[in-house]
C-alpha cells in the first residue's frame, strides 16, 4: 500500500516546478509588456491630451469645422479621430518595443504587424463607437473622454497582450539572436 503523500506518477512530479516556473516567466513576461504599455500609454495619453486641449481649439481647426461640412462631420464628437491617432501612434511604439524586449522575437516582421493590425481591424472600431457613444451620453460629467480613454487602454493593454502572446508571436517568443 503507498503511502498518500508518495506520488502516484514521477511525471507529477517533475511537472509542478516546470509549471511554476513556467508561471513566473509568463508573470514576468506581462510586468515587462505592462511596463512597455505604460510608456505607450504615455504617448497614447500625451498626445491625446495635445489634440484635445490643444489642436481642436485652434484657429485653424475650428475654421476648418465650419468650413468644412465633411470636416465638421467627422469631429462632431472630436472623442473619435483624436483617440485614433493617439492610438496608432501608441500602437507603433508599443509593437516595436514589445516584440524586441518582451517577446525577443525574429518572425517575420509585416506578418507579424499584419495580425496586430487584424487585433485593432476589430478592438479599433468597437473602442471608437463605444468611446463616441460614453462621451457623448455623459459629456457632463467632469473629464469623461479621460476616464473613457483610461478604460479602453487597460482593455487595450490586456487583450493585446493576450493576442500577441498567444497569436503573434506564439512560435516565434525567444528567437531573436543576441548581438
Amino acid at each position: 500500500m503507498k503511502n498518500s503523500n508518495t506520488p502516484i506518477n514521477e511525471n507529477e512530479t517533475n511537472t509542478q516546478p516546470q509549471e511554476q516556473k513556467s508561471l513566473k516567466k509568463d508573470l514576468l513576461q506581462f510586468i515587462k509588456y505592462a511596463c512597455f504599455a505604460a510608456s505607450a500609454g504615455v504617448i497614447q495619453v500625451g498626445s491625446f491630451t495635445l489634440m484635445n486641449e490643444v489642436l481642436v481649439k485652434t484657429d485653424f481647426i475650428q475654421s476648418l469645422m465650419q468650413n468644412h461640412e465633411g470636416f465638421a462631420r467627422v469631429m462632431q464628437n472630436d472623442y473619435g479621430p483624436i483617440y485614433l491617432i493617439a492610438l496608432i501612434l501608441s500602437v507603433l511604439w508599443n509593437f516595436t518595443f514589445n516584440r524586441k524586449f518582451t517577446f525577443k522575437a525574429a518572425n517575420n516582421i509585416p506578418i507579424a504587424m499584419l495580425k496586430v493590425f487584424g487585433y485593432y481591424l476589430v478592438f479599433t472600431p468597437v473602442s471608437v463607437i463605444l468611446g463616441n457613444y460614453f462621451t457623448a451620453k455623459y459629456a457632463s460629467f467632469t473629464a469623461i473622454e479621460y476616464i473613457v480613454l483610461g478604460i479602453t487602454m487597460i482593455i487595450n493593454m490586456v487583450t493585446e497582450f493576450l493576442f500577441q502572446k498567444f497569436i503573434v508571436f506564439r512560435n516565434a517568443e525567444n528567437t531573436a539572436e543576441k548581438k
